[in-house]
């Protein structure tokens, strides 16, 4: 998981030094390669969202085990660390929610009549994934059209290189 996110990222470095760095120097390479980058992970995100929107029940499944598999490794630091992060992002308290809400550290804090209806984080991530996947394909759709932009724009200057360099 961490190397798959320190790849993406230097992928994501990458990419943007190819678009800076051929814009400014007005060459057709670095723009072509930026491009073609850009496809490459345009063609994964959208293959992505097709095999996620396919496979909707199975990426639910594994996210509860994950939750679970952190669940019981709560006694060690880097675990309670994710489960801090999971909880407060779903706003939910462990495998039964309102029963550990005021005996867990990991839980987000809340009075004793706001953690009467704190839900199982399990119960929260079928929540997400069932009522918000509109939201999720929303913003998959906007960084796509993003991308899009980068590519057309980026195949502009590339063209207009070209003929700037023809006319010389």
């Amino acid at each position: 998981g961490v190397y798959i996110l320190i790849g993406a990222g230097a992928l994501m470095m990458l990419v943007g030094f190819l678009g800076c760095c051929g814009a400014l120097q007005e060459s057709q390479c670095m723009l072509g390669l930026f491009f073609v980058f850009l496809f490459v992970i345009f063609a994964l995100e959208i293959a992505a969202a097709i095999w996620g929107f396919a496979n909707k029940e199975k990426v639910i499944e594994e996210l509860k085990d994950f939750y679970m598999e952190t669940y019981g490794k709560r006694s060690q630091a880097p675990a309670r660390e994710t489960l801090k992060a999971f909880q407060l992002a779903l706003d939910c308290c462990g495998l039964t929610g309102a029963l550990e809400q005021q005996f867990m550290d990991t839980c987000p804090k809340k009075s004793i009549l706001e953690s009467i209806s704190t839900v199982s984080c399990p119960a929260a991530i079928d929540d997400v994934f069932n009522s918000k996947l509109n939201v999720i394909g929303a913003v998959g759709l906007g960084i796509a059209v993003i991308m899009i932009f980068g590519m057309i724009f980026s195949m502009v200057l590339c063209c207009a290189i070209r003929k700037n360099r023809e006319m010389v």
